[in-house]
């Protein structure tokens, strides 16, 4: 007799696809808010010369809106009311995250179920305003500053202009947060992490066309690599992204023991359970953060313009990618903020106390204080594992960029390639969850369950 499980495996197909009808409606509504995210990347700001822009941009990818053109699909690049994409609202939440575990009251907040989430979402808005309107403050000054080819970027410059484009980012963000949600609750999928996977995956297409133009000794300004190089670099992208889908499903399991318990006249077994500990707890946090504080003098540099101190100009060479500093303090960074996030998200404390609530138990340590340093101890361990993992992957574009020159234009790693794979395997387990309930009522007929429908 095969098991459930069995059953479900053998029903999951592409004639029960077609039977879901509930599913298709909802992948069709996130491709089509896809299509509306995508068709804003191609509207410019209103007095923008996008000739003049486009000349002035080449010589800035390797600054503050080179990578914010990564995350935005090439928005930037063009200078669209979808610039600034989604991040203002992630680095917002992330603030959250960390102050709701360090500041007593927005702790007390967070653990008021649904209404203290919603009171917390409500300060996340804000604050993504706030972050947004400071960061569309930032690049407007910086477009006033620049001229490329000997052209004014800014038609108009002044005080109108820095309003206009404040206020059209501003909303670009917004917008992009309530598309977001309705993905989530109409769609498939998280709808703000789709939005920064489909901005990621929308110029994958065009990076390796460029690589290839490589090859051919056709690249931008005349760049060139080698037929081998190319050859090699593709299998590198192929290799590190089998290793970050490896990375990022492992896991530690540690058992949990509930012993015998009396339910009514009945005497019931004592079961056993698992506690996964993912081996990257904080997932992409630890990169993006370390990066943009790294990109903070980048900022202050664009907002003061040209009339910069000369410790601040020194500060964007030490600081700029690819030198020797960056790459210690962006390592470093990522292994601090792997550490302070974990043991923000994941307190072993509440998860001890919650065990022993529920009389459950690790074999061999006593429940409460015994088992949260059992848990610190193995939490502490993945985290540095992880950590590693994950300045491994975000150094390895930089090391190859130091080695073959700016020419290599693919994604090779770093924060871009984690988000592809993270929402990729995150968004396949929700279809596979929606298949799950769409067969659910023919494994209880096959099963032949008592209270099934005859």
């Amino acid at each position: 007799m095969t098991s459930a499980a069995e059953q479900f495996a053998s029903n999951l197909s592409w004639g029960s696809f077609a039977k879901a009808e509930e599913l298709k409606k909802r992948i069709l509504f996130t491709l089509g808010a896809l299509i509306v995210f995508r068709l804003g990347t191609f509207i410019p700001l209103p007095g923008i010369n996008p000739e003049a822009f486009a000349q002035a941009f080449q010589s800035q990818q390797g600054g503050l809106l080179g990578t914010l053109n990564i995350f935005a699909g090439g928005a930037v690049e063009r200078m669209a009311i979808f610039a600034l994409n989604i991040m203002p609202y992630i680095s917002a939440s992330i603030i959250m995250q960390l102050m709701a575990a360090v500041v007593p009251s927005l702790e007390k907040i967070k653990k008021e179920g649904e209404q203290g989430r919603r009171q917390i979402n409500q300060y996340t808005r804000y604050l993504t305003v706030f972050l947004a309107t400071m960061q569309g403050y930032f690049i407007a000054v910086q477009l006033q500053s620049n001229a490329g080819g000997g052209l004014a970027v800014v038609a108009n410059p002044g005080p109108i202009f820095v309003i206009t484009t404040v206020v059209t980012l501003v909303g670009g963000v917004m917008f992009l947060l309530w598309l977001g949600e309705q993905i989530t609750s109409r769609g498939i999928g998280n709808g703000t992490s789709l939005i920064i996977f489909a901005g990621i995956v929308a110029e994958l297409p065009r990076a390796t066309a460029g690589l290839f133009a490589l090859g051919r000794g056709a690249g931008a300004g005349g760049a060139s690599l080698p037929g081998p190089m190319v050859f090699v670099v593709l299998l590198l992208m192929l290799a590190l992204t089998a290793f970050v889908v490896f990375m990022e499903r492992s896991q530690r399991r540690i058992i949990i023991q509930y012993p015998r318990r009396q339910v009514g006249q009945r005497m019931t077994q004592g079961e056993k359970s698992h506690l996964p500990l993912k081996l990257n707890t904080s997932g992409v946090i630890p990169p993006i953060f370390a990066s943009s504080l790294l990109l903070l003098p980048a900022t202050a540099a664009g907002a003061i313009g040209t009339d910069q101190p000369d410790w601040l100009q020194a500060m964007q060479v030490w600081l700029a990618p690819q030198h020797p500093l960056y790459l210690t303090l962006y390592a470093l960074g990522i292994f601090a903020f792997s550490y302070v996030y974990t043991s923000a998200v994941f307190n072993v404390t509440d998860v001890a106390d919650n065990l022993k609530k529920y009389g459950g138990f690790i074999q061999g340590y006593r429940p409460g204080a015994r088992t949260a340093e059992y848990l610190d101890y193995v939490l502490t361990r993945l985290t540095f594992i992880g950590a590693a993992y994950l300045t491994l992957v975000c150094i390895l574009p930089e090391v190859l960029k130091m080695a073959g020159g700016q020419a290599i234009p693919v994604y090779i790693g770093g924060t871009s390639l984690l988000i592809v794979v993270s929402v990729t395997l995150d968004t396949v387990g929700q279809i596979q969850g929606h298949l799950l309930a769409q067969q659910y009522e023919g494994l209880i007929k096959k099963s032949k369950l008592r209270g099934g429908k005859k």
